[in-house]
């Protein structure tokens, strides 16, 4: 069956004119794959179709998740506990812990062992509505390991339903073997890692952690000028903690995307609206951290930029496949409605993966990934949290997950 006809929306969103428009009482149709038709309930003729009916319920389009870290091996519950009893994000990383513990622990694992590991997460995202996921290497922080993590995450794109954008992440941290030659370790990235991964065609873009204590903005600029010339896309981790210029290095060199900005300045927010860089913002890595301190996402949106949130989906600061549950924080810390929080991870998150012309949208001629919802209005998903409120899920007109509890 080529036709599926969804018919009974209650509430429907759907993007025109860069934002998201409420609508009510239609119905789609859907013809290969794509968006044929969107148009008045009872428009359109039943025949040669699969019909499923919203029974009345919210429409929207598959959630796309634009900042996640899905490679990994391995888990850290216990800098959990130790977050618990004060401990920071700084102190757990120079006591061995963070990233430099999931590295050592993504080393030991094969690229079997990486699939096997990283299918189950996937299947949750999918569960929970999200149809399109971008996701960086960063846990092997070597030639060898890191292409075995880009290599696992290829194999994932094609044996599971989930869209899956690769990012190259080896600036993600210095590796203990390079902590006293920071330089050489650039070296690395710029004249082996870098072109192996553009050889392999592996990667869509290249990311790294431009933060006190990782890589300088001058490090950094290095290695994107690199990876620009090579052909990769940018995207920059930028003032997670403090306003060392990250968001001015992403403006300047065309970032695609400027990612968790908690501490940027009001400069930055400039550079970025005249630059065209999306911001991508994560609530729910600040709210896992345990900090009251999150992105100035209003002050953002007052300065006429349109942010999107991720998951940041990783095993040390944001434990969750689930994008609903950032809605909601994002509408309770960052001061979204819902509305914009759900443009946030549908629109805006597709700009952020330079994918605006084919997904984030229902208008005709963008691909069919939709999700039906056990709502009657879009402001109920932030609303009934801690939940997962999806019905259904069709990606790329098939239906892929059907709730039947």
């Amino acid at each position: 069956m080529n036709k599926i006809l969804i018919k009974n929306i209650g509430e429907l969103l759907t993007g025109r004119n860069g934002s998201l428009e409420i609508l009510h009482n239609k119905e789609i149709l859907i013809r290969e794959g794509m968006i044929e038709s969107v148009g008045k309930r009872g428009e359109f003729s039943e025949e040669g179709c699969e019909v499923i009916d919203a029974g009345n319920s919210l429409v929207t389009p598959g959630l796309v998740d634009p900042h996640t870290h899905l490679v990994f091996f391995g888990t850290r519950e216990d800098e959990f506990e130790m977050r618990i009893q004060g401990k920071g994000y700084m102190e757990i990383a120079a006591a061995g812990g963070g990233i430099r513990k999931s590295v050592k622990m993504l080393r030991e694992a094969s690229e079997d062992d990486l699939v096997e590991h990283s299918l189950p997460y996937l299947e949750s995202m999918l569960r929970h509505g999200t149809t399109t996921v971008e996701v960086k290497s960063g846990y092997g922080l070597s030639l060898k390991d890191e292409l075995k993590s880009l290599r696992a995450l290829k194999r994932l794109n094609e044996m599971q339903k989930v869209d899956l954008v690769p990012t190259f992440l080896g600036a993600h941290e210095f590796p203990d073997e390079y902590r006293n030659d920071r330089e050489k370790y650039i070296d690395l990235i710029i004249n082996e890692m870098i072109p192996a991964v553009v050889e392999e065609g592996l990667a869509e873009f290249c990311d790294i952690f431009t933060e006190e204590g990782v890589f300088t903005v001058s490090e950094s600029e290095k290695i994107l000028t690199a990876a620009s010339d090579a052909g990769l896309g940018l995207k920059l981790h930028a003032e997670e903690f403090e306003p060392i210029g990250g968001a001015e290095l992403a403006a300047k060199l065309n970032a695609v995307s400027a990612d968790h900005l908690v501490a940027v300045s009001d400069e930055g927010i400039r550079s970025l609206k005249e630059a065209g860089v999306t911001p991508v913002l994560l609530p729910g890595t600040t709210f896992f951290l345990g900090s009251d301190v999150y992105a100035p996402a209003r002050k953002m949106i007052d300065a006429g930029l349109r942010p999107a949130i991720a998951t940041d989906f990783n095993p040390g600061s944001s434990m969750t496949e689930s994008l609903q549950i950032i809605l909601t924080i994002a509408c309770l810390k960052l001061k979204l409605t819902p509305l914009e929080a759900f443009e946030a991870v549908t629109l805006n998150a597709a700009k952020a993966l330079n994918r605006s012309d084919s997904i984030g949208s229902l208008d005709i001629g963008m691909k069919a990934d939709i999700v039906i919802w056990n709502a009657d209005n879009h402001k109920q998903i932030p609303y009934h949290y801690g939940v997962n409120n999806v019905r259904t899920v069709i990606k790329g007109g098939d239906v892929v997950f059907s709730f039947s509890g």
